[in-house]
């Protein structure tokens, strides 16, 4: 065996790290990866808003303010009145990339009764790429460019993707970490749509 050969394993070892550290692992139940974020949703789904449980109020959410695409300024305070999911997640991320489809029919499912869907990029390359990414996967809701302030506001953000479900009176009613079916994420959606 060369040096080179030896050496192999030890240089893959910190890029492994790498992504074991920002999350973009292999989802932990097999009920997560027997289907994917964009697939159909079950009958369940159809279910009366009454027999959805309510989800606990996890506190406030943080006040924030971040740039658009486009360089322009977007604030949590655009948003009062209406069910915010703010997800945090990055171009370069497999499980992030997994949720969007989901994200965009939540979004035009649930936009006119008061839902809207901020995507907080945490690519560091700029905006540039974000916006070929979006527009290649049609990505219908508003998304901003987060910074460090914004990820310290959230609390422990650890891993992407990570999602926040913030009610009308702007309280976090829910908070995940990793991706999640569509149809699994809809039930708390509507728990706090009712």
């Amino acid at each position: 065996m060369t040096m080179m050969n030896f050496r192999r394993p030890f240089v893959l070892l910190p890029a492994v790290s790498v992504l074991a550290l920002a999350g973009c692992q292999p989802r932990e139940s097999a009920a997560e990866s027997a289907a994917p974020a964009s697939a159909p949703a079950p009958a369940a789904m159809t279910a009366s808003v009454a027999n959805l449980p309510a989800l606990p109020v996890l506190g406030p959410a943080p006040d924030w303010t971040l740039n658009d695409l486009d360089g322009k300024s977007v604030s949590s305070a655009d948003f009062k009145g209406k069910i915010v999911v703010v997800d945090f997640w990055a171009t370069w991320c497999p499980p992030c990339r997994e949720e969007i489809p989901g994200y965009i029919e939540l979004q035009n499912k649930y936009g006119a009764d008061g839902l809207v869907i901020i995507g907080v990029s945490l690519d560091r390359g700029g905006p540039a790429k974000v916006i070929d990414f979006a527009k290649k996967f049609g990505i219908n809701y508003p998304l901003v460019m987060g910074d460090g302030a914004v990820v310290d506001a959230f609390g422990d953000i650890s891993a992407i993707p990570t999602t926040f479900l913030i009610d009308r009176d702007g309280n976090i009613r829910d908070r995940k970490v990793g991706a999640e079916e569509t149809s699994v994420y809809e039930q708390r959606i509507r728990a706090v749509l009712q």
